[in-house]
């Protein structure tokens, strides 16, 4: 059930964060502002039709509005070694957070991805050349089944390159120190081996 004192605290705390007066937002809803202090004092919800037009115009997320609350991550997020990767299976898009986050896609919730250790099957060569790696697998690159994109991580940086299907199974990346290297596969998911 919507709590509509936690709906319209929210509504109110935002609205102020976006420096708007309530004629303001009710102008750009084109609803009364008379609807917007009662939303803010409690005495109601927005309609399911009005959801849309408030989270952009508030921007934030349409359930958050519902739930009432925005939830900050914790402070020690942003560390590189929990680094998440989300991939949408419609697109192809890749996505990358450091900390918790909500993520969407074509009208769809990621998931973050799994890592897991390289196999016979997602196994890269890694070859010193210059000062970069020159990283070369045998996966095929077919649009049914191809390796979407690598990532190098290291402590502070992330090199990410976006692969596509019928390109060669080979990519340089600068060699840095400590890093992993992480790769996604359009059916199998995400692989890690360190380099």
């Amino acid at each position: 059930m919507v709590d509509c004192n936690k709906v319209g605290k929210l509504i109110f705390d935002l609205r102020k964060e976006k420096n708007m007066t309530q004629k303001q937002l009710a102008d750009r809803m084109k609803i009364s502002d008379k609807t917007i202090s009662k939303w803010e004092r409690g005495f109601g919800c927005p309609d399911v039709s009005l959801l849309h037009e408030l989270s952009e115009a508030l921007d934030v997320n349409i359930e958050k509005i519902l739930i009432g609350d925005l939830e900050p991550n914790n402070t020690d997020g942003g560390n590189m070694k929990k680094i998440k990767f989300y991939m949408c299976s419609h697109c192809g898009n890749v996505i990358t957070g450091t900390g918790e986050a909500e993520v969407s896609c074509c009208g769809r919730k990621l998931a973050p991805l799994v890592p897991k250790p390289t196999d016979d099957a997602h196994k890269l060569k890694a070859e010193n050349i210059e000062n970069d790696f020159y990283i070369t697998f045998q996966h095929e690159m077919k649009k049914e089944h191809y390796i979407s994109f690598a990532a190098y991580v290291t402590y502070d940086k992330v090199l990410l390159m976006k692969l596509y299907p019928e390109q060669d199974g080979a990519l340089r990346i600068p060699r840095l120190h400590g890093g992993k290297l992480y790769f996604g596969c359009s059916r199998d998911g995400l692989w890690v081996e360190k380099i």
